[in-house]
């Protein structure tokens, strides 16, 4: 089954969409329209009744929804109806403050309280918690931002590899399509998420003909036929919108 991404001129891409229940990095560098893309995903599943889940390392929520709240997403009346839900598993945050939507986004967006936490969390600790807020809620589309706020447990590069082996494994038994997003500055530098997960694309913003240009591009996306070349992307009030080639 084909997942809608809402983001116009994409599905047509990837044969209509993202297979469901699969995991899929977009990688890009900050500016690109990462945090945009995914957002835009979640309320697009959100308006037709499936439930999303946006999961920050880095940044503070509220910051995210006011943000968003600039497009025509409706992304204020999908929080109320906690269609649309926001998560903070980062640094001096608690862990367990989702558990009910007025205590982490009231209707006056007053984001909870925070602890002393200083810690980056690790792979574990964040899919243990992701777990529990699908089954919860009955998550089918997840965001993940980012991979790269995630503290690795060895300083090991070949346990590193097989840690972010078992998380993206596990999050792929979870039964919801996850987006998870992540810094890059380098795009001959493949991760090991980029080639755990079952679809790669990239976000690209660089200066094109004397302006500065953004561009997306599928590099990977199994058991999907795909366009891999670059092509524009257009910020407009409903969110990204993809254009034609780049040449």
């Amino acid at each position: 089954m084909r997942i809608p991404t809402g983001i116009e001129g994409f599905d047509e891409l990837v044969q209509g969409g993202f297979l469901a229940d699969r995991v899929y990095v977009l990688s890009g560098p900050p500016g690109s329209g990462k945090t945009t893309f995914g957002v835009q995903f979640l309320a697009a599943g959100a308006s037709k009744g499936q439930v999303g889940l946006y999961v920050t390392l880095l940044e503070c929520p509220q910051n995210i929804i006011n943000d968003m709240s600039n497009y025509e997403m409706n992304v204020t009346s999908l929080i109320k109806m906690q269609k649309l839900l926001f998560a903070d598993l980062g640094p001096r945050m608690e862990y367990g403050y989702m558990d009910e939507l007025s205590e982490f986004v009231t209707p006056e967006y007053n984001v909870g309280k925070t602890s002393a936490e200083s810690e980056a969390p690790s792979p574990a600790m964040v899919f243990k918690e992701i777990a529990a807020y699908v089954s919860e809620y009955d998550v089918k589309r997840l965001v993940i931002d980012s991979i790269s706020a995630i503290r690795f447990t060895s300083s090991d590069f070949s346990l590193q590899e097989k840690e972010m082996s078992r998380f993206i494994r596990n999050l792929k038994n979870l039964g919801c399509t996850t987006v998870i997003l992540s810094e890059m500055t380098d795009p001959t530098a493949y991760s090991t998420e980029q080639f755990a997960a079952h679809g790669v694309i990239f976000m690209h913003n660089f200066l094109y003909d004397k302006s500065m240009t953004r561009a997306i591009q599928v590099i990977k996306m199994r058991g999907t036929r795909h366009d891999c070349n670059m092509r524009s992307v257009d910020f407009t009030n409903a969110g990204l919108k993809i254009g034609g080639y780049i040449e």
